[in-house]
């Protein structure tokens, strides 16, 4: 027969080791707030863990307040944790009714039906690890295995919390006087162990992932414009076939040398991020915006055909011209000149709908600037009048 001391004080031992790990790596790396989070969580846990193991010697019922809230608080804060990673911030959603539980607990307790403030403790506990289960499976858009074992193993944690609280309830133990000794507590400490160690190293796993996101998002945009970079669109759009309804637009701030010369480049890189500032207001799915490098940006229009493209390019460069920029010279007006590239139903590169693009920008300098064109083709827009602004 299992020893019920061991498997408790092994759930000790586990806990501490992962939080004192956890908070080491926090120190390292204090951005994943969701890191110490997780540790404290598992720190009240441990000391639900020890002082349980204590009520198994002495039932004493102020004892068994302190051991349920301890429970409680710490997947609690195991919960919050996941909302922390998964980017949800309505934390009320899991205090309130948490706390209320917990007021529930005390209370039943406090009037001698600590059985009661056992299940009423077992089933919020339950419902916590349910929650973060279904948090990770819906909302997780990382890896796919890491975020299905995470509910798997909150699952199985909640399953056995609830076998605990279903025992006492068929039972009808209303009243304990003592710690609940029986085959669901055993296999809730062997599960609990098991599964509190393997979220324990899965947080670790899930705090690499998101160092590796983070550092991939860093070298993937523009840090002036918040724009996706030159290297986010050959990673995004390097291997794609651009068919007959994808179009790149290729701008150019018209005159941009000049105004770094004449208002400085502080002046011009305000100038950059209105242009950003524009282009990002037509942002939708399937529409994705770049800086290329300079005063250079590119938007992928996908599912679009090539006239309302065009007429979509247009509209920025109207929308840009009409941005004043405040300087110490007065205020400051500023046009772009696009080119449109175009895809095809047999399918084109991204280097060629590119070079499409360019060509097309040149010759709208040559035109004059203040204009988008793309170069006529049968089916497509021809050359772009000079853009009218406010």
């Amino acid at each position: 027969m299992l020893d019920f001391s061991s498997l408790l004080l092994a759930a000790a031992l586990s806990g501490t080791c992962l939080s004192i790990t956890l908070f080491a790596i926090w120190f390292t790396a204090p951005s994943a707030r969701f890191i110490p989070t997780v540790a404290c969580g598992m720190l009240v846990l441990v000391a639900h863990v020890v002082l349980f193991w204590r009520y198994t010697k002495d039932a004493n019922p102020w004892l068994c307040h302190i051991v349920l809230a301890l429970l409680s608080l710490g997947f609690l804060a195991i919960c919050l944790s996941a909302m922390q990673y998964l980017g949800f911030r309505n934390y009320r959603r899991a205090v309130l009714p948490t706390l209320a539980a917990m007021a529930a607990c005390a209370a039943f307790t406090y009037l001698g039906f600590d059985g009661i403030g056992f299940q009423i403790t077992y089933t919020a506990v339950t419902v916590l690890l349910a929650a973060i289960g279904t948090m990770f499976w819906m909302k997780g858009d990382h890896d796919r295995r890491i975020l299905l074992v995470v509910s798997f193993l909150s699952g199985a944690c909640g399953v056995s919390f609830a076998l605990c609280g279903l025992v006492l309830l068929v039972h009808g133990q209303w009243v304990l006087g003592a710690a609940p000794d029986n085959w669901a507590e055993r296999v809730n400490s062997v599960v609990a162990v098991a599964c509190m160690t393997g979220l324990g190293a899965l947080a670790l796993s899930l705090h690499h992932l998101q160092a590796q996101i983070e550092l991939k998002a860093e070298t993937m945009t523009d840090p002036l414009t918040g724009l996706m970079n030159r290297r986010a669109l050959g990673e995004l759009y390097g291997d794609r076939s651009f068919g007959p309804f994808m179009a790149i637009a290729m701008f150019d701030l018209d005159h941009f040398k000049a105004t770094n010369d004449v208002f400085g480049h502080p002046v011009g890189d305000q100038v950059l991020c209105r242009f950003a500032a524009v282009i990002k207001k037509y942002g939708r799915a399937g529409v994705d915006a770049f800086r290329l490098g300079g005063e250079e940006f590119a938007l992928v229009i996908s599912r679009m055909t090539p006239e309302k493209a065009h007429d979509m390019a247009s509209r920025i460069g109207v929308a840009f011209g009409t941005e004043i920029v405040p300087t110490h010279r007065g205020p400051l007006r500023s046009s772009v000149s696009g080119g449109m590239g175009f895809g095809a139903a047999v399918g084109r590169s991204l280097d060629e709908v590119l070079a499409e693009a360019d060509a097309a920008l040149y010759a709208a300098k040559r035109a004059g600037r203040n204009r988008v064109i793309a170069q006529h083709k049968e089916g497509q827009p021809d050359s772009g009048p000079a853009l009218k602004t406010a």
